[in-house]
This record gives C-alpha cells, sequence and structure tokens, in this order.
C-alpha cells in the first residue's frame, strides 16, 4: 500500500515546481528590464546627467547600461539561472533527507539482514527524502509479500522490483524538474551574448566608415555594447552550465542510492523465502 502522505507532498511539490517556472521566467525578464531602465540608466551615472553621453569613468552601472537593449535579457537570464539554482538547492536537499545517504542504506541493510522490516520502514520514517520513500514503499512491499500464499517466489520478487521501480519512476522527475531550464539558457546566454556582441561591432564599424573623423561617442558605445554583452552571455551560460553540473551530480548519487537500496531489498526477499 503506498503512502498517501508521500503521494500528497509529491504532487504539492511537483505543482509547486511547475509554478515557480511559470512565475519566475517572466518576472526575472520584467526586473531586468526595469533594473535596466532606472537603475542602469540613471542620469547621475553619466557625465552632463544625459544617458545617451558617456558615463562617469569607472562607472560601471553606467558601463553595462551602454550594452544596449540586449543588456536586460541578459540580466534576467542570470537572474533565473540565480532562482533556479536557490530553488533546486532546496529541493534536492529535501530530496536527500536528514543524514548521509550511504548511511542509510547500510542501515537499511542491517536491519533487512536481521530480518526487522518494521524497525527498517521507521527508518525511513525518519530520514525522509526520496530515497527514504522509495525504499519505503519496496519495505512495504516486501512485507506484504512475507504474508502472500497466492504467488511463489520469482513472482514476489518481482512484485517487489516493480514497486520500487515505480515509486522511483514518480520520484525522479521531481529531482530533475526546472533543469533543463538551466541547460537551455546554457547555450542561449551565450548566443544573445554573441548577438550583442555582433550589434556591438556594427555600432562601431558604421561610426569608423563615417565621412571625416569618427564619432568617438558612437565608437565607444559600440565596442562598449560588444564587449559588456559577451562578458554577461560567458558569465551567465559558464554559471548555468556548472549548477546544471553539479545537480545532476547529486541526482545521479540519489539514483545510485535508490538502486543499492533496491537491490538489496530485493536479494535479501530472495536468499530468506
Amino acid at each position: 500500500m503506498s503512502n498517501p502522505n508521500v503521494k500528497g507532498a509529491e504532487a504539492s511539490s511537483s505543482k509547486f515546481s511547475s509554478l515557480f517556472a511559470a512565475i519566475v521566467i517572466p518576472l526575472a525578464l520584467v526586473v531586468g528590464v526595469l533594473v535596466y531602465k532606472f537603475i542602469l540608466g540613471s542620469p547621475a551615472h553619466f557625465e552632463g546627467g544625459n544617458p545617451e553621453g558617456h558615463p562617469h569613468p569607472g562607472d560601471y552601472l553606467g558601463m553595462m547600461y551602454k550594452g544596449g537593449i540586449l543588456v536586460p535579457v541578459l540580466m534576467g537570464l542570470f537572474m533565473i539561472v540565480i532562482a533556479v539554482i536557490i530553488e533546486r538547492m532546496l529541493t534536492i536537499g529535501a530530496a536527500s533527507g536528514k543524514g548521509s545517504i550511504q548511511g542509510f542504506v547500510r542501515k537499511i541493510k542491517q536491519l533487512l539482514d536481521g530480518n526487522q522490516i518494521d524497525q527498517a520502514i521507521a527508518e525511513c520514517d525518519k530520514q525522509k527524502g526520496s530515497v527514504a520513500n522509495v525504499i519505503r514503499e519496496g519495505l512495504t512491499k516486501y512485507k506484504e509479500m512475507t504474508k502472500a500464499t497466492d504467488l511463489d517466489k520469482d513472482h514476489k520478487v518481482l512484485a517487489i522490483q516493480k514497486e520500487i521501480e515505480e515509486s522511483t519512476s514518480l520520484e525522479l522527475p521531481m529531482l530533475e524538474k526546472n533543469l533543463v531550464i538551466l541547460a537551455t539558457i546554457s547555450s542561449v546566454a551565450t548566443l544573445f551574448g554573441l548577438l550583442g556582441t555582433v550589434f556591438g561591432m556594427i555600432r562601431a564599424f558604421s561610426a569608423i566608415a563615417t565621412a571625416g573623423a569618427p564619432d568617438a561617442v558612437a565608437l565607444s558605445t559600440g565596442i562598449s555594447e560588444a564587449l559588456i554583452n559577451t562578458a554577461l552571455g560567458i558569465s551567465t551560460s559558464a554559471l548555468a552550465i556548472i549548477s546544471y553540473n553539479y545537480f545532476t551530480t547529486r541526482i545521479d548519487g540519489l539514483t545510485y542510492g535508490i538502486d543499492e537500496a533496491g537491490f538489496t531489498i530485493a536479494q535479501t526477499f530472495a536468499s530468506k523465502h
């Protein structure tokens, strides 16, 4: 029998993750536009109080404003990456449960070797998290199969394995939720940065191509646009890639713990019954 509290928690977590993506993405882009317009574009950052002119020497906020229309988009992407990192840290941290996964799996093995099924289930309730949820479902099926008389041993082992697989299929999507956002931004941010670079270089070469002396303001603006967009795009992409790899590594560790414990449960049942 599946634990209804676990099912309810999974449904709530999945709903939260979906709402998170739907709210954070447009909100971050709007905030990026507002920051660009009212903070980076504040007249206080520019000579003569004119945002169309040069920023004050060493004023990096004014320099970022000169990056052009793609700057707020890249800022929005950066904020989305930060928000997803925080959300995944909280979700995967909760999924890991309390204490070491390796220590928990060893404890379950010891209890199974001693045929202490109820104590193993209680240990799952203490540990909490995705690994504990899956193992709890497997142990509950284990306990049910020890009392079943209408199935042979092979079918009982298959029933335990199927229960563990079904529980795992419910837990893993929750762990991987929103990682696609990081994977997408890791590529998109670089492309937006390169696009901003192209726009900046077009402006710079247009200034050089004018008759007579080149327009120094237009030339410097074009170069700033090119460099700032490149920097924002690369930094956002790098952060997204690093965080994506970190989270997938943690998820792989949880998955390994689930597989190890599931194998132990099935093999213990086969050897004892």
